[in-house]
């Protein structure tokens, strides 16, 4: 089995059976072409079915000499999710990344906006024209309901449930999970729906799409993350932020007014309650505040 046919039935595997998004595709697709590339560069011939552990070491110790820690632990990741798929179809009885470490990570705290800084970013919207309006609830919807920003790109009109006070979210890997919507943020959606949204044309594939750029069609990743740099440049934020942020900010405010990280968890549809732990972490100065006020030691 030649790199491109491993690597090409390995996607569809991701996709297909693991139900993996799309961005985490792209992301194995780049791993595993840099190594063929590498090993193409360097005159080796070792095919995926035979390619040993002395191979994979050299390469990851001339990929470390280039990329991040960060880069090269996801690249590790990646080679390991690869072998295993070998190794469940046959093609290898054993996984030759399997005595190679990744690299140790500290935890990387998120960057977080304050509610002073989230209403700066609010009043810098342009609400004279309809995409400022569209902006404003875009906006609203990230930091109201902590979505991804791939989350709000496919969040449709059939997706509101607000009468009971929920949207439903399709996260990663297709796993749907219904998030609690208060008043303010459903009242700003529904004046774009209906004082905006109503005059688009949307193509056929987005009739049910909720945020629509001016030609009908949906939005994309790289027009929410130029239209959050704008604001913040308008705003006079010098963080850099992201459509991550509000997420980040999100959770970090539930948490700072009392939220339990089980309720967090289940709202940002995180699988382990580990990943939201890191919220513990952001804020140390209200931490603080809350022992000494509630400890009867303190």
């Amino acid at each position: 089995m030649n790199w491109n046919t491993a690597i090409k039935s390995f996607l569809q595997y991701a996709r297909l059976e693991r139900s993996l998004a799309a961005n985490s595709i792209l992301a194995y697709k780049r791993d595993l072409q840099k190594l063929h590339m590498w090993l193409e560069s360097n005159g080796d011939t070792a095919i995926p079915d035979s390619i040993s552990s002395d191979n994979l070491r050299t390469y990851i110790y001339e990929l470390a000499k280039t990329v991040q820690p960060r880069s090269q632990a996801r690249a590790i990741s990646s080679l390991n999710a690869f072998f295993q798929y070998l190794i469940l179809e046959r093609y290898r009885k054993d996984n030759p990344m399997e005595l190679i470490e990744a690299p140790r990570l500290g935890r990387k705290l998120p960057d977080t906006l304050s509610t002073q800084e989230i209403d700066m970013l609010i009043k810098a919207i342009d609400r004279s024209t309809p995409e400022g309006e569209r902006n404003l609830a875009i906006l609203e919807t990230l930091y109201g309901c902590g979505l991804r920003v791939s989350e709000l790109l496919t969040l449709k009109l059939s997706d509101l449930f607000f009468e009971e006070g929920f949207i439903k979210v399709t996260g990663k890997g297709n796993k749907e999970r219904f998030v609690p919507i208060g008043d303010f943020t459903i009242k700003i959606i529904e004046r774009y729906r209906n004082e905006v949204r109503v005059h688009n044309n949307p193509k056929p594939k987005h009739t049910d799409t909720l945020f629509l750029n001016r030609r009908g069609a949906g939005l994309t990743r790289a027009m929410i993350f130029h239209i959050i740099k704008q604001l913040a440049i308008t705003a006079g934020i010098k963080k850099t932020i992201s459509p991550h942020t509000f997420r980040h900010s999100f959770a970090t405010h539930l948490l700072e007014n009392g939220a339990d990280l089980r309720s967090i968890q289940l709202m940002l549809g995180h699988e382990s309650i580990t990943t939201t732990e890191i919220y513990m972490h952001v804020d140390r100065v209200h931490l603080t505040k809350v022992m000494e006020k509630h400890h009867p030691r303190a």
